[in-house]
């Protein structure tokens, strides 16, 4: 008599979910190591201190406007949040100021009903969970009223210090646009961002990479002509072939 032979469990488990037997191989960026150390080194003559465009003073003051900014621009934030940071600039004044007043002054920005509604179930969190204080981590960041992971990485970030890769829009469009790190969703392209950028460059590669897709690597059509990468692009898109810029003056012009 003939014995079926019974499939294993992980002959059968690959069969039904493939992605549980094995982790699916992250898209690779199309630069070697050595491209990837100039491309940052170049952003970083460009721009030695990039700085983010939400004013803000403190803390809470940033995590309320990276909240905001949402579905709108930094500039469209910060004319309407100069007034209210004046009057509100902790939990306890803004909680004081309450949601009507809160909405009034943010009326201009959109999903600002929402939005009101947010900010003072974000004060109420942090005066009663954490001392009127914004969290450090992570973990405790995502938690609040309003922010997600990439808010909570821009506080980490800009607040504390802490290397993170923060990916709106402009990073997005970018990592996918020129293959540094591809990826279909903000998590696949902040993974593979964190492992790819050289680790020098970590802290300001958020800004760098913002501040390029804002002003040059725009989205309807890249300015390739005044790149300071464009010889190093891998990009479909580019719009025209230039030979690599001059990013810092030769020795004899600075008087060495």
């Amino acid at each position: 008599m003939t014995v079926p032979i019974k499939k294993s469990s992980t002959e059968t488990l690959k069969k039904s979910n493939p992605a549980a037997v094995r982790k699916k191989r992250a898209p690779r960026s199309a630069y070697s190591k050595a491209e990837l150390d100039e491309i940052f080194r170049r952003f970083s003559i460009q721009r030695p201190e990039p700085k983010g465009e939400l004013e803000h003073v403190n803390p809470f003051t940033l995590i309320v406007a990276v909240a905001l900014s949402a579905q709108a621009t930094d500039a469209g934030v910060n004319k309407a949040t100069r007034a209210l940071f004046k009057v509100a600039d902790t939990p306890e004044k803004m909680l004081a100021l309450g949601e009507d007043t809160v909405r009034d002054y943010i009326k201009t920005i959109g999903l600002y009903r929402n939005k009101a509604k947010n900010v003072i179930a974000l004060c109420r969190r942090l005066i009663d969970e954490y001392g009127g204080e914004v969290p450090m981590s992570r973990e405790e960041l995502v938690t609040l009223p309003g922010v997600g992971r990439k808010t909570a990485n821009v506080v980490m970030s800009m607040a504390f210090g802490i290397p993170t890769m923060a990916v709106d829009t402009h990073v997005f469009r970018i990592a996918n646009r020129i293959r540094l790190a591809p990826g279909k969703t903000p998590d696949e392209v902040e993974d593979g961002l964190m492992r790819v950028i050289p680790k020098p460059y970590l802290f300001h590669a958020h800004h760098w990479l913002i501040l390029h897709g804002r002003y040059c690597c725009k989205a309807r059509k890249p300015e390739c002509e005044r790149c300071v990468i464009a010889d190093i692009c891998k990009s479909p898109e580019k719009t025209c072939d230039v030979p690599a810029p001059l990013v810092e003056l030769p020795a004899q012009l600075i008087g060495e």
